[in-house]
């Protein structure tokens, strides 16, 4: 096989239409048989050239369709371990299933951040969640609190605002670093209200969450909520990768706008790639730009004829 493609997200999806393009014999997995990655859990998206206004989920699956009417191969597998076999790459899924090829993508994205306070994991399911689009609509008018301060915390405001009775934006500083139209609109909501310098020390209630604990300046106080919604970052989902393949600060993948890790044959897409902006279209740009170092690859390296 010439490349196996691992995460079927936008750049993941992007790669393997360049993949059938450039005529390479390509596998794209998935761990959970549907993909799209976190880009499909977006209610709207009005930032991808070509659509006005479409869900995260109608776009990475017009993406999966075109991979697919192209003669894309999608298997259900998860990577657990890449490493070299000879001249080629050896990729160990979680079903104990194996795939050799000569070149791998990585496009696995990120994980969320997790607050790491007592009562977070417990709660998991029962008031606390990191998906505010996923679970919004159990919390139709409640009261709840989303903790951070970027663009996603903003947008999980606005969004839940529009469902729940109060939403509480709980964030560290005293400013937010979400751009400045999300900013301009949190505004004009009346039933939001951020909780400047202010942190959460713990999330408690019952059966389900009841409350959490929030300490402002020193000050600890009692904030009763039904839900909290965590949005305070990402960690790049590179554990599994060897290595050998070099990392920044965070985690993130040392790669260029090629692609290239500097080990290789292995190539690395989208979020998980260290760079400014991570954004569907540049995830999708990444794709392509990997399978051209793909093809450059292959025609360097060629295997010698039987």
């Amino acid at each position: 096989m010439d490349l196996v493609i691992i995460g079927a997200g936008a750049a993941g999806l992007s790669a393997s239409i360049y993949a059938q393009r450039a005529a390479l014999e390509a596998r794209t997995l998935e761990r959970d048989g549907v993909g799209g990655g976190q880009l499909a859990e977006a209610v709207q998206v009005d930032n991808y050239p070509g659509f006005a206004r479409i869900s995260g989920f109608a776009l990475t699956q017009a993406m999966r369709r075109h991979a697919e009417a192209l003669g894309s191969v999608f298997e259900t597998a998860e990577a657990v371990r890449v490493a070299r076999a000879g001249v080629d790459w050896e990729v160990q899924c979680a079903d104990g299933v194996r795939y050799r090829a000569r070149a791998v993508i990585a496009a696995t994205g990120t994980q969320r951040r997790r607050l790491e306070v007592p009562g977070e994991t417990a709660y998991i399911g029962r008031g606390v969640s990191y998906c505010a689009t996923c679970d919004g609509a159990f919390f139709r008018g409640k009261t709840v609190a989303v903790v951070g301060g970027g663009d996603t915390a903003v947008d999980d405001a606005l969004f839940l605002s529009d469902l729940a009775a109060r939403v509480y934006l709980v964030h560290r500083r005293d400013t937010l670093r979400a751009n400045r139209r999300r900013q301009a609109l949190l505004r004009t909501r009346q039933n939001v209200t951020v909780l400047w310098d202010t942190v959460v020390r713990d999330i408690y209630g019952a059966d389900a969450v009841t409350g959490c604990t929030v300490q402002t300046r020193g000050e600890t106080r009692a904030l009763a909520v039904d839900g909290v919604f965590v949005a305070i970052g990402a960690v790049p989902h590179t554990g599994w990768l060897p290595p050998e393949a070099a990392r920044d600060a965070a985690g993130y993948l040392a790669a260029g706008e090629d692609g290239a890790t500097g080990v290789p044959g292995l190539f690395a897409a989208g979020d998980i790639r260290s760079k400014r902006l991570r954004q569907a279209v540049t995830a999708a740009a990444d794709g392509a730009c990997c399978v051209a170092s793909v093809e450059r690859y292959l025609q360097e390296n060629r295997k010698p004829p039987v």
